[in-house]
């Protein structure tokens, strides 16, 4: 053992005392909370999603003429592929809750504020991409509402003045859904997206690593005299252990609420009702109210605003003489978007 020591030594020349140092930064004791550590959940989903995705992806062929047969394949005929499918399915719902969730804590305990302005830029775009991802994985299964969900989504961004025909096209690779469209979809979902997802990662945890964690302010614990503690190992068997709560939580889901397989697309029959994920629940119901161009030019004007958001809030901070204004808009652009998730929820779909 002593001379595997040494040659391992000799060819990494870091000893555990360097490691420990290098790993050891102090961390606010407010990170101890979960609400305040979203960030490892869905790095954590984010692995699981790409390990799954890999076993999924050995069975799955990315054509209109075969993609629906091989989820079938996956779901009935492969061994535990219902499992890993489910969990698959699962582990992108929670990872998308929970970068929603990461932003708002960011947004509502104004981390964002100078000079991690830059960090809320890289964070916007995670939740971009996260969106993307969703949207991508959605479209499949090609299944009837996967299928006109995609075309919809088209559609949809076919009115954006200008710009609106050459990103349909990109997206579609053509006017409208085709035998090119699946394998657009599956290189973005299980490619671009991803990479860029990782390069985005890896920028905002540099940035982390730079300013260092927001400091909030919270009650202290009397019998901690100081207001840090260790990443590495305290931090790090915590975001450990909550691994495994959702490991956990996604068997128990996978095995509870099973991934369903719906009707083969047909594009010669159009369903009564189109229903897009969750996550676009506000989204559709927004489309619905105002129609087509209003709305996309609208919710356009909103991301747009949340990426200069930390430049907006210091306008508003000199106008208003309060800390406190983006808190009360952000509350009430909270319940909108609550009230029109439950509202497409409630709507027969």
């Amino acid at each position: 053992m002593s001379r595997l020591g040494e040659w391992w030594s000799e060819r990494v020349p870091i000893s555990g005392e360097q490691l420990r140092e290098l790993t050891n930064e102090p961390v606010p004791n407010h990170m101890k909370k979960w609400w305040f550590a979203l960030g490892g959940t869905p790095a954590y989903l984010f692995v699981v999603q790409i390990i799954t995705g890999i076993m999924l992806a050995i069975y799955y062929q990315p054509s209109s003429t075969t993609a629906y047969e091989s989820v079938r394949h996956i779901t009935e005929e492969v061994s535990y592929g219902w499992y890993f499918r489910s969990v698959h399915k699962w582990a992108a719902t929670l990872m998308i809750a929970a970068v929603v969730l990461h932003q708002m804590r960011v947004y509502f305990t104004a981390a964002y504020r100078r000079p991690r302005e830059l960090n809320w830029l890289i964070g916007m775009s995670l939740l971009m991409v996260t969106l993307g991802l969703g949207f991508t994985g959605y479209s499949l299964v090609f299944e009837q509402l996967s299928y006109w969900g995609a075309t919809v989504g088209g559609n949809i961004m076919d009115t954006v003045p200008v710009l609106g025909g050459p990103m349909k096209q990109m997206l579609l690779a053509g006017e409208q859904y085709n035998e090119q469209t699946l394998p657009r979809f599956y290189i973005l979902h299980a490619a671009i997206l991803p990479v860029t997802l990782i390069l985005l990662v890896v920028v905002h945890v540099a940035f982390i690593r730079l300013h260092g964690v927001t400091e909030i302010e919270v009650e202290e614990d009397p019998e901690n005299e100081s207001n840090y503690f260790n990443f590495f190992p305290d931090h790090m068997l915590t975001e450990l252990a909550l691994g495994l709560v959702l490991m956990i939580l996604l068997s128990t889901l996978a095995t509870i609420f099973p991934a369903m397989l719906g009707p083969r697309a047909d594009p010669l029959t159009t369903p009564e009702v189109i229903k897009p994920e969750w996550f676009f629940y506000a989204t559709f119901r927004w489309l619905k109210l105002f129609g087509p161009t209003f709305a996309v030019l609208s919710m356009g004007l909103i991301v747009f605003v949340m990426f200069l958001w930390p430049w907006i809030d210091k306008l508003l901070v000199r106008v208003t003489r309060s800390k406190e204004t983006s808190t009360y808009l952000g509350i009430l652009a909270v319940f909108l978007i609550i009230g029109l998730t439950v509202w497409e929820a409630a709507v027969a779909h």
